[in-house]
């Protein structure tokens, strides 16, 4: 600790230089906490007053969050129905919670994500138990931002997984096949993946068949990720020292549990930073829905402030509040990921 320290004041205050730049940051640092302070808390508005809102010059308007939150959070879901994507994305979150504390992994785990999403869906959609029906063009807002993050990354890591395995196969055609899917898929940016499973592919469908629009979003989300995912794990399993593999199947290990119980677990282990920030990207990306009718939380947002004149002014502070909700899940995801690194690091 003494030594990382002294590099410090080595580092900001180790020449006269150095010291003029760090006392011109901290200058600079001050001063804009010092207004943004002033214009986020001392001259703000909180209450949903828009009269009281244009009348203050130099604050922040948080009025519109507490006016707008609801068609923020949940888009057009209906305003009397809106209980139950909120129930739907706690079971969602809870579940998620609960599948990242490693003394969870265990048998029962699938089957509670079964449920979960059958029940999640059963909330969202509705047609049973006297629910109604609330078709996917009306979905939006947090829940469903949190529905194609976890769902898409729960369906693309499986596929990532066999992926990365055949590129890594000593068979050629199935060597061929992954990593042409795997460069062809990086080499796209996932707008235009969005763009094809929404308006291309039901040109190629037969007549009468148009699978739902989020069903498509959310394949090509899936099989977007997972070319990434595979590249990701692909690395990890290089970096597995190839005399373990030569070791056990010395031992008479046959290829698939050498796979299995020696290669995999240190190669997801070695990978746990880079996998967390594909999820992080990918928790984002979600907001690129928007451009083909879906409305998650940006796109929400629009939806909230674009049709009521009164609050429209204000959509910085809108933003802001959708920055802070995207900053407290994408955090979070960095937190865990290094307190797991530390969890599963090799003594």
């Amino acid at each position: 600790m003494r030594a990382q320290g002294t590099a410090w004041r080595q580092e900001l205050w180790g020449s006269p230089l150095r010291a003029a730049f760090t006392l011109a940051l901290l200058a600079l640092f001050g001063w804009a906490a010092l207004h943004g302070f002033d214009w986020a808390v001392r001259q703000a508005v909180f209450r949903p007053d828009a009269e009281a809102c244009r009348a203050v010059a130099h604050g922040a308007c948080w009025g519109v969050v507490a006016e707008k939150w609801r068609p923020m959070l949940f888009g057009r879901y209906p305003y009397e129905d809106q209980w139950r994507p909120a129930v739907a994305v706690t079971l969602l979150s809870a579940t998620t919670l609960l599948s990242a504390w490693p003394r969870s992994w265990r048998w029962w785990l699938l089957p509670l994500w079964i449920a979960t999403l059958a029940l999640a869906l059963l909330l969202m959609h509705g047609g049973l138990f006297g629910l109604e029906v609330v078709p996917t063009s009306r979905w939006g807002g947090l829940p469903l931002t949190i529905g194609l993050a976890v769902v898409g990354l729960a369906l693309a890591f499986p596929l990532a997984l066999l992926l990365a395995l055949g590129r890594r196969s000593q068979w050629p055609v199935l060597r061929t096949l992954s990593a042409t899917y795997i460069e062809l898929v990086r080499g796209v940016p996932l707008i235009s993946v969005l763009f094809m499973a929404s308006f291309l592919l039901p040109l190629l469908w037969p007549a009468g068949w148009r699978p739902d629009v989020l069903l498509r979003v959310l394949a090509g989300l899936v099989l977007f990720v997972a070319a990434y995912f595979a590249e990701i794990i692909r690395g990890g399993l290089q970096a597995v020292p190839r005399g373990q593999t030569e070791v056990a199947m010395a031992l008479g290990f046959g290829r698939w549990p050498v796979q299995r119980d020696i290669v995999l677990p240190q190669a997801l282990r070695l990978v746990v930073p880079a996998l967390t920030n594909s999820v992080v990207g990918t928790l984002k990306d979600t907001s690129l829905v928007t451009v083909v009718g879906l409305f998650e939380l940006t796109g929400a947002l629009g939806l909230a402030l674009g049709g009521d004149p009164t609050w429209r002014p204000f959509y910085l502070e809108g933003y802001l509040f959708i920055a802070a909700v995207y900053w407290v899940l994408c955090f979070g995801l960095s937190r865990y990921s290094a307190w797991l690194e530390r969890r599963l690091a090799t003594p």
